[in-house]
């Protein structure tokens, strides 16, 4: 028995019909469960209203699986369990319960339908993925695609979270937070840490006065990377030198001498199974080369009216060296190594919408939140194993915000097992509790 599975019951008023009884014998009739507490802090159902023994109460709700956690968690000394009205447990292995005033605490088993218990543990125990498989084809049309668009919301509002953070933590500077939200996702997956640590300790500021020169910008990024003097490393390109780099170590010693500029540890790159047009390289010279342009801007990013308009601002390749060149002093087959059209969405899904939507609720913008959920349905739904998967499970998926709602279920419900508050677990445990 998990206490969460007693929030379930609660919530979705599947306590006794007649007959519900406190500890003590108080008759128990429930008007309003209450507002469930998502936080880890307080009691678990806020404004309930019931009556006992005839008498209305209004108050608070708290659950435990045994009616000692409420001592074994300190609730008795604590003011902020004195407005608790009722403590529902599943087992009741202790009677005489106060609050921190000397309050007598009315207790109840609440009991869990059987058919619910074994929809659950059956839920817990499959290995199938998800584990609510078998509901979801009989699932209304509606009803997923009312928990998907959610899923959708509820993920881009973390992600809105993310650029707020990185905004408040440099003084309220939304353009900043832009440059290092957009930098991270240009290091797709696997080096997306190290370029936002990158952008993070980069100063703008100081490369703004030499923004003109595409040359001492890109010497700025590589070198404040540590990508100019990388020793060689297993499974690292050798940092061999040509006229070019000798040309960027200059450039880079001159301005880190004059900004007092650091670089950081280059073991934050990783190299090893990435392909070479995603080294780190190459995906500084494209920023370097948007950042010169003025295309790497809040104000240019949010400005484009349509998804395809921002993939047309972003759509760059390297300077000219890298375009023979995946790494210093070994040249290749010309590329242009332009950012392809998979490369130029996921820039848009994880980096412009939510600069759209974060920016939409800094300013209470609904022209701008709504104009971010437009981009997310103009363009196709990413190809992965999460979105195919729920695919073989009988959900469509058309636009981009429908995979991210999918990846968000994954992460946060489905590899959670949080299957009681998700809908598509609910509609399982009501098909199971039956």
């Amino acid at each position: 028995m998990e206490e969460r599975l007693l929030h379930y019951v609660w919530k979705h008023r599947l306590w006794p019909a007649t007959g519900w009884l406190t500890t003590r014998g108080e008759t128990i009739e429930v008007l309003d469960p209450g507002l469930w507490n998502k936080s880890d802090q307080g009691p678990d159902f806020f404004n309930a209203k019931l009556r006992l023994n005839g008498q209305l109460w209004v108050g608070n709700v708290e659950m435990h699986v045994r009616a000692s956690d409420w001592v074994q968690h300190g609730h008795q000394t604590d003011p902020i369990y004195n407005n608790v009205v009722l403590h529902v447990v599943a087992q009741s292995d202790r009677d005489e319960l106060t609050t921190s005033d000397g309050r007598r605490l009315p207790q109840a088993v609440l009991p869990v339908p059987e058919g619910l218990q074994r929809g659950y543990d059956r839920l817990l125990s499959t290995m199938h993925y998800p584990p609510c498989y078998e509901v979801i084809p009989r699932l209304p049309s509606l009803t997923q695609h009312a928990w998907m668009a959610a899923m959708a919301t509820e993920r881009l509002e973390e992600k809105t979270r993310a650029v707020a953070e990185r905004a408040a933590a440099h003084g309220g500077d939304w353009e900043w937070a832009a440059f290092v939200t957009l930098a991270r996702c240009f290091g797709f997956g696997i080096n997306g840490e190290a370029m936002e640590q990158w952008a993070q300790t980069l100063r703008l500021d100081a490369v703004a006065h030499h923004r003109d020169d595409l040359t001492q910008v890109e010497a700025v990024f590589l070198g404040h990377a540590g990508l100019l003097d990388m020793p060689p490393a297993a499974g690292t390109p050798p940092a061999a030198t040509d006229d070019y780099h000798r040309l960027l170590l200059r450039e880079w010693r001159f301005l880190s001498s004059k900004f007092g500029l650091q670089a950081m540890d280059p073991a934050a790159w990783r190299f090893l199974r990435l392909r070479p047009q995603n080294f780190p390289h190459i995906r500084l010279s494209q920023m370097a080369v948007l950042y010169h342009e003025r295309r790497l801007s809040l104000s240019a990013v949010v400005g484009q009216p349509t998804a395809a308009a921002v993939m047309e601002l972003l759509s760059t390749g390297p300077s000219a060296y890298w375009q023979n060149h995946y790494s210093f002093g070994r040249s290749s087959r010309h590329s242009a190594k332009r950012l392809g059209r998979a490369s130029l969405e996921s820039l848009v899904i994880n980096g412009a919408v939510p600069l759209l939507f974060a920016v939409g609720h800094h300013r209470q913008r609904d022209d701008l939140t709504d104009r971010a959920f437009d981009w997310l349905e103009q363009l196709p739904a990413e190809n992965n194993s999460v979105v195919r998967l729920w695919q073989q499970c009988g959900l469509t998926v058309n636009s981009a915000q429908d995979s991210q709602a999918l990846i968000q279920l994954r992460r946060r419900y489905c590899d959670r097992r949080d299957c009681l508050r998700c809908r598509f677990g609910f509609e399982y445990l009501k098909t199971a509790g039956r």
